[in-house]
């Protein structure tokens, strides 16, 4: 079944009902550990600030819990069979997973304990109908916190009951129909017959053995006449009910509300709100729109009501218009502040140069992958009065005058480059003197590298003071994430590795990368209310964009991009970063800086054909040579900047994948994200760029 939020519950239950039964059934039960609560949490930004809030909820209320991080569905498949055998469970939390999945059904959760509830608090689309209207205890105790969208499914609803609960008719249904309806003028005439030879009998004019047995007969047509099947819908309908749900299924992958502002809205109702709750839902929600989960108007939707509740929690006490640098008040300060955030990569953090060179907005309007793209970039600079050395050093060591003109000088020379929307409304969290602001977008990139990369990968991080120089010229080193072990899994990135049969399927080595990602979890959800371990993350987030810069651009400058019928595809199978990007998240952001930067290469026109050209999707394979496999995603285009369009690639994949008959292994939860053979890339790629998008 499904809950609606509070204000829209209009006496009936909802999260704070929810939330109450989960602590009600752990205090009533003799058996209570921390398996008696535990949270599935998939592996996001989303996701961890959604655990860590519920987590402090959980704390708060005496209630011991569990977190179990999952990557995909496979995984959630040999949890749900571990999960089978602890008697003590009560309740399970399901973050940011489960949605697309028939949870009440006996493949999952329909055979476990009726004492166990399950509870969905998932932002992805579409849902799975049984998770809503499933009927019975194993509906009852599904429950999926929804934000409203359900409510408006009532057509979906129905066609789904009727074809899961009703009698349908087929093709032999319709036959018998006929025959039925063939046979009721004959059955009319026996009984009038019938009628006829029971006058005579009175009569006498008849045997009465005659009369018995074609009375015997009439009754038995009779009774097959009222034994004929009766249906409520009609063959059309069920057609109708059917396309109905396909096209809700297969319409493509969206998003809704994000965990962390699910979980903010029962802390709210329950009156436990601070600022460390406020700033989590705040990072949930910036990072479903830095990675282009949600568009430019869901987004401001959703900051208006966070804008209100930092004036709430945070009374202003600084000048608006120097928000995008402002400074702790003081030793003590940990407030939420509004801001309006520059589209530039961490420029607080890093030289103005380097952030605006970084930021896939300014390298898609300037083209910043050419010698003439860079120049424009200096030439803006210097049109705004800064100088090549003002530019490059840190922004921190910049003069307080030209911090503060920075938003003016910017709004007034930036729209002759093409750059109009430069900035967007955010937020920053003030950490008193342990380190400046940091910025709701800052600390989201900071969070997703160390969930990609804080360990399992040599990644080089630049020294504070140093540009471009290497660990070899003392400007660098390797990043070392803190608890880690000083070596690293070495990534075999080389064709070395390459003769040797079968690699990926060595025990061993799988169980390491296994461990590598849950290291990176647990670093990255200790990282979001630790500072220190935020700000140190800073250096290697840096690295993750030099190297989707260094790859965006060599892909451009070597003119790897194809364009299959209606798709843009590249194939990486060469280069220094090429195991970075066998990572599915770091393979879509790619993808992403890909689009932006093609967005403005092929401007829309009058000419229709121009601007399909900016809408084509990418798909972007990397391959693993240690595996012997490819990772694909696919990511939609769409032709104006903040524009989401919904993601057809699960569909697509899978269509691909039936037509060439090649096997793919979802590695994570994205959909739009898969892992197939080396060897069947080639004909999967052309069933799926000619199939359509």
């Amino acid at each position: 079944m499904f809950i609606p939020p509070p204000q829209l519950a209009q006496g009936r239950r909802t999260y704070t009902d929810a939330y109450a039964d989960i602590l009600s059934a752990y205090r009533r039960s003799p058996q209570t550990s921390a398996s008696s609560v535990i949270l599935l949490v998939a592996p996001d930004v989303d996701s961890l600030c959604a655990a860590r809030m519920l987590a402090s909820l959980f704390k708060q209320d005496d209630v011991l819990y569990r977190i179990i991080p999952v990557s995909s569905v496979q995984e959630l498949q040999d949890v749900k069979e571990e999960l089978a055998t602890y008697a003590e469970l009560h309740a399970l939390i399901l973050i940011n997973m489960g949605n697309f999945i028939d949870l009440p059904t006996p493949a999952w959760f329909g055979e476990f304990d009726f004492g166990v509830s399950i509870h969905v608090i998932d932002s992805s689309r579409p849902r799975s109908m049984a998770n809503m209207f499933y009927p019975g205890e194993n509906g009852e105790r599904v429950v999926l916190w929804d934000d409203g969208d359900a409510e408006k499914l009532t057509e979906l609803r129905k066609a789904w009951e009727t074809l899961e609960f009703e009698p349908l008719p087929d093709s032999d249904d319709e036959d018998s129909d006929d025959d039925f309806d063939d046979n009721e003028d004959g059955l009319e005439e026996d009984d009038s017959e019938n009628d006829n030879e029971e006058e005579d009998a009175e009569d006498g004019s008849r045997p009465s053995g005659k009369r018995r047995s074609t009375d015997g007969s009439s009754k038995a047509r009779k009774r097959r006449k009222l034994e004929k099947p009766v249906f409520n819908v009609t063959r059309d309908e069920v057609e109708e009910y059917k396309q109905r749900l396909n096209k809700y299924y297969y319409a493509g992958t969206s998003y809704g509300q994000s965990a962390a502002s699910t979980i903010y809205i029962l802390a709210t109702v329950l009156e436990r709100v601070d600022n460390d709750m406020l700033w989590l839902a705040i990072l949930g929600l910036t990072y479903q729109y830095v990675t282009a989960r949600i568009s430019r108007d869901k987004y401001e939707q959703q900051h208006t009501v966070y804008h209100d509740e930092v004036s709430r929690l945070n009374p202003i006490t600084f000048n608006s218009e120097e928000s995008h640098s402002l400074n702790s008040v003081n030793a003590d300060d940990l407030s939420v502040r509004p801001t309006d955030e520059l589209r530039f990569m961490f420029f607080r953090h890093w030289n103005l140069y380097d952030a605006m060179y970084h930021s896939s907005y300014v390298a898609s309007k300037l083209g910043i992958w050419k010698e003439k793209g860079r120049k424009r970039l200096t030439g803006l600079l210097a049109k705004m009065g800064f100088s090549i050395p003002q530019t490059q050093q840190p922004y921190s060591h910049m003069d307080r005058d030209l911090k503060k003109a920075l938003v003016k000088k910017l709004d007034d020379v930036a729209p002759e480059y093409g750059l109009v929307e430069l900035s967007y409304p955010s937020f920053m969290r003030c950490y008193g003197y342990h380190s400046q602001p940091l910025s709701a977008a800052d600390a989201v990139e900071s969070i997703n590298s160390l969930l990609d990369f804080a360990g399992g990968a040599r990644l080089e991080i630049e020294l504070e003071g140093h540009r471009h120089g290497g660990e070899w010229f003392g400007g660098g080193k390797l990043w070392e994430a803190e608890g880690y072990e000083k070596e690293p899994v070495p990534a075999k990135a080389n064709s070395a590795a390459k003769g040797q049969a079968n690699g990926a399927d060595d025990p061993a080595e799988e169980s390491s990368e296994l461990e590598w990602w849950k290291k990176n979890f647990w670093s990255a959800y200790d990282s979001l209310l630790e500072i220190d371990r935020l700000r140190k993350a800073i250096k290697l987030a840096m690295s993750v964009h030099r190297a989707i810069i260094r790859q965006g651009t060599s892909i451009i400058d070597k003119q790897d991009i194809r364009t299959m019928r209606n798709h843009r595809v590249v194939i990486l199978t060469q280069g220094p970063d090429l195991v970075l990007f066998q990572n599915p998240s770091m393979l879509s952001r790619l993808a992403l800086w890909l689009i932006d930067a093609f967005r403005d290469r092929a401007p829309a026109t009058a000419a229709p054909g121009r601007t399909k050209r900016r809408e084509l999707p990418f798909i972007v394979a990397c391959l693993n040579e240690s595996k012997g496999t490819y990772v694909v995603a696919g990511i939609m285009a769409s032709p104006e900047f903040g524009d989401v369009r919904r993601n057809t690639f699960a569909t697509n994949f899978l269509n691909a994948s039936q037509a060439t008959n090649t096997p793919i292994q979802h590695t994570s939860f994205n959909t739009n994200i898969v892992e197939i053979d080396e060897k069947d890339l080639r004909p999967f790629l052309e069933v799926l760029c000619h199939g359509g998008s």
